[in-house]
């Protein structure tokens, strides 16, 4: 099905363009599942057509290919060729304006979604996701409607946190997000196999991860929990300023060497004027499940000192545990496997903490 795709994309051209979209290199690889294709065309330095009829022309070359059912066409912007002297002067230093077209949405609020909360971290490997899956469920379990958006399109892990193989449902060019466990969930995951690597540049990234909070249909949520990629990078500088953000929380291990990134990470969405609710000590000591002895093998209490010597709240500590990591791994997060348990009570605390930040009229 993939060469009949090429093939249909071949008839596509567009204002200035000399050649189609293939011949041009402007296709990335195209993702095929259950019928569901979804595609990325780099737009380049300098093109002055209808960037949406050059989707829409896309999108219905495709749709007529036989077997497909759905198509998601992400735009992205090739800057590798940019020559300044061929754009327009700029008007101010203080307004400046993009040279070439600006793919990236204005900032303004989504339809249906009352608050937007980011659960970050400067590096990977300190149970972020785990972390966000857990404090997406423990608000749900406060009675708000909630959705979980995995923004790690490189090393997507909710599917696997949260047990889920299926496949999202694509109509009138949204994406309908699966629902488990009483909250709406999305990730890039859902739309490849799990052992597939994503072999995207940044603008390809961004752009996917724009249309994932934007192109899908949430409904009416009271929060929405982006699990963000770690560090702080293109996408993630992109997600801060793009996305309106109610608030974010930081979570790190105890050691210095991690925390140094969590620092890195609080000061960038403090840049761009995005409030830090709080960190959370992920691992803060490991729990002996024979003796039942505490070990602080990363060290314990670093995240605690560094919130107060930054002035932000220190939302609480979660122990490196093995019930966590095996519910973890078997798809079945731990506040929604043993919820009376003592580590699911960790992060409902945590939670009453981070809805009383999004909700000031909660707060008594």
């Amino acid at each position: 099905m993939k060469e009949q795709i090429y093939n249909a994309l071949k008839t596509v051209t567009g204002e200035g363009l000399e050649g189609d979209i293939v011949s041009l290199g402007l296709v990335s690889d195209i993702v095929i599942n259950n019928g569901k294709v979804i595609f990325s065309i780099t737009v380049p330095a300098g093109f002055r057509g209808e960037l949406n009829d050059l989707k829409l022309r896309a999108e219905a070359a495709t749709a007529d290919v036989e077997g497909v059912a759905s198509v998601l066409v992400a735009l992205t912007q090739d800057r590798s060729n940019f020559d300044p002297s061929q754009q327009p002067p700029k008007l101010s230093r203080k307004k400046e304006r993009p040279v070439g077209p600006d793919l990236r949405p204005a900032m303004g609020a989504i339809a249906g979604i009352k608050t937007i909360l980011a659960v970050a971290s400067g590096k990977g490997g300190v149970g972020k996701s785990t972390t966000a899956v857990n404090l997406a469920l423990s608000l749900s379990s406060l009675g708000m409607k909630v959705g979980l958006l995995d923004a790690d399109i490189y090393g997507p892990s909710l599917p696997r946190l949260m047990g889920m193989k299926e496949r999202p449902e694509i109509r009138d060019d949204r994406i309908i997000p699966l629902e488990h466990y009483g909250i709406k969930v999305m990730s890039m995951g859902f739309l490849q196999d799990e052992e597939s690597p994503v072999i995207w540049r940044g603008p390809m990234v961004v752009s996917a991860l724009m249309q994932m909070v934007r192109e899908v249909e949430w409904g009416n949520l009271d929060v929405l929990v982006l699990d963000m990629p770690p560090g702080t990078g293109d996408a993630q500088l992109t997600m801060a300023q793009q996305v309106p953000l109610s608030g974010a929380v930081i979570v790190s291990t105890p050691q210095d060497l991690a925390l140094i990134d969590a620092r890195k990470g609080l000061k960038m969405f403090k840049n761009v004027d995005v409030p830090i609710f709080g960190i959370v000590e992920n691992m803060s000591t490991f729990v002996c499940p024979h003796c039942g002895k505490n070990s602080d093998i990363f060290g314990h209490g670093g995240a605690e000192a560094e919130a107060k010597k930054l002035n932000v709240l220190f939302l609480g500590a979660v122990p490196l545990h093995m019930d966590i990591r095996r519910y973890s791994d078997d798809g079945q997060p731990i506040v929604h496997a043993v919820p009376d348990g003592p580590h699911a009570e960790i992060y409902r605390n945590i939670a009453l903490k981070v809805a009383a930040k999004l909700f000031p009229e909660l707060e008594e």
